[in-house]
């Protein structure tokens, strides 16, 4: 078949192309700002843990902490000071993706992931120079802009640059820079610990991977439909041919062109993704990051050394768990990006919510039996063991389902003239709950005790019944042709109109 054009199957096209070495490189360095955000993710726990940090910036937390004020296990790190170093740069990404929503529109995908990387680098370097409070916090705020940036920009790039075929392995990539981020950061801790500034080495070399994004940035292609949008149809074309390997692309060049047109026609892209032929996208982009949140995954990432520590395993002990568990997330994300366009993102994301589902109600058991309501008591040798490997299968359940397929799945479900909006409902949606959740889990670990894994858990529940019941199977499906498998969906066809030429012939 001549290369340009395309086969239905079913009602769905599939345009021809080949996997080309630049796409495969353009990926890698747009998935560079996943890395960004798994660092400060893994980096915070441990650096709060680190008595010399505690001592310069919180020393009325250090003399509680080392005084032993709290006699319940549960509530030995509850501090609203302590967290808010963590939570405050979700805040800020927050508030950034809003803006972040206009610039990846009007500037380009590129130009936000360059902004991304120039916030985090900026802010990365406060943070690791910082010698006052004011310095910390205007870091973590940078950061927060950085994240909030980058997690707006990258997936909507890989989505729109990757082949149908493997558009859910190359979209992973940000994912899998996610858990290696976490995993570098989790090393980085451990090797500095000891060390009186170990602190500033941690926090400082996130300037390292905001450098290369910076970098990598600058010499990336934007994404054809970006292009379109922009106006820049001759470079889209180009660009095109560029990433299919192939000269004849007009059939997929139409298609973008069409839907450029039709998302031309939306001026205020804001107001319409809340009309109702939207429903299935508003919903899986509002609904997915506040279930991924909800998980509980993050309890285990911002704050594993604590957590260990807290559960009995000593300073040293608690930061080489954290390095197992973020190997765990690595190791377990390459799983998904291996076998997501081969079984899908529905199997996944049911299989991955099971698996969680039993380890959490298991470590709540576990710690139920040995700590009680009062908090007292501690695990031996073997128990702790166990527990470590009912996190580690938890986490990689998280790795090959929730963690990558919630940013994945969001990112390919909506149509041009919303795809802006949908992102930024997106990344609003996670940022607002990683905020809340990274604020407030201390104090709920401390009055919900080994309720908090119940807890989680129930959500845990709730979210693989919705995902069984609404979630279409999307795997292999053209960006631009998301619409047909709303239209062939039990639930989802009563909002979703009718092509328009259909339409005309029945008028």
């Amino acid at each position: 078949m001549a290369g340009g054009s395309f086969v239905e199957q079913g009602q769905v096209k599939q345009f021809e192309g080949k996997v080309t070495a630049f796409v495969l490189v353009t990926c890698f360095v747009a998935a560079m700002g996943g890395l960004l955000f798994g660092y400060d993710l893994g980096i915070t726990g441990g650096v709060t843990s680190m008595d010399p940090f505690l001592i310069k910036f919180f020393p009325s937390v250090y003399r509680r902490i080392k005084a032993g004020v709290h006699e319940n296990t549960y509530c030995k790190f509850d501090d609203e000071i302590l967290t808010l170093f963590t939570s405050s740069l979700y805040l800020a990404a927050l508030i950034a993706s809003f803006f972040a929503s206009s610039t990846t529109r009007l500037l380009g995908r590129k130009t936000s992931m360059f902004l991304g990387g120039l916030f985090f680098l900026v802010g990365a370097l406060l943070n690791g120079f910082a010698v006052n409070i004011a310095m910390l916090i205007i870091g973590r705020i940078l950061l927060g802009f950085g994240v909030g940036y980058c997690n707006q920009s990258v997936p909507v790039y890989l989505s729109e640059m990757a082949p149908a075929h493997i558009r859910g392995a190359l979209n992973m990539g940000f994912q899998m820079m996610i858990t290696i981020g976490i995993l570098v950061a989790n090393l980085i801790n451990y090797g500095t610990s000891k060390h009186e500034n170990g602190w500033r080495i941690s926090l400082g070399v996130g300037a390292v991977p905001a450098f290369l994004l910076c970098v990598g940035s600058l010499f990336l292609g934007d994404t054809p439909n970006s292009m379109i949008e922009r106006g820049k149809r001759d470079e889209a074309k180009k660009m095109l041919q560029k990433i299919r390997g192939i000269e004849n692309v007009d059939d997929e060049l139409q298609d973008l062109i069409n839907a450029s047109e039709g998302a031309k026609q939306v001026e205020h892209p804001w107001r319409n993704i809340l009309k109702s032929k939207y429903r299935p996208q508003i919903t899986f982009c509002s609904l997915i990051p506040f279930f991924q949140q909800l998980t509980g995954i993050n309890v285990i990432m911002f704050y594993a050394p604590v957590l260990f520590k807290t559960l009995g395993f000593g300073a040293q002990a608690s930061l080489m768990s954290a390095v197992i568990t973020g190997l765990v997330n690595v190791l377990a994300t390459l799983v998904s990006i291996f076998s997501v366009d081969k079984v899908g993102r529905r199997i996944l994301f049911l299989e991955g919510g099971i698996q969680m589902l039993v380890c959490q109600i298991s470590v709540g058991i576990m710690i139920a039996v040995k700590f009680g309501v009062n908090g007292q008591g501690s695990f031996s040798k073997g128990e702790a063991d166990l527990l470590l490997f009912l996190i580690c299968a938890y986490v990689a359940a998280f790795a090959w389902s929730w963690g990558p397929l919630g940013w994945l799945v969001p990112s390919e479900v909506c149509p041009l003239e919303i795809r802006s909006a949908g992102q930024a409902v997106n990344v609003a949606v996670n940022m607002s709950f990683t905020f809340l959740i990274a604020q407030i889990f201390l104090l709920m670990l401390c009055h919900l005790k080994f309720g908090l894994f119940f807890f989680f858990a129930a959500f845990v529940l709730i979210m693989t019944i919705f995902i069984a019941f609404f979630l279409p199977e999307t795997k292999g499906v053209p960006i631009e042709e998301m619409n047909s498998v709303w239209k062939s969906h039990w639930f989802w066809n009563k909002f979703v109109p009718r092509d328009t030429d259909e339409t005309k012939s029945h008028d």
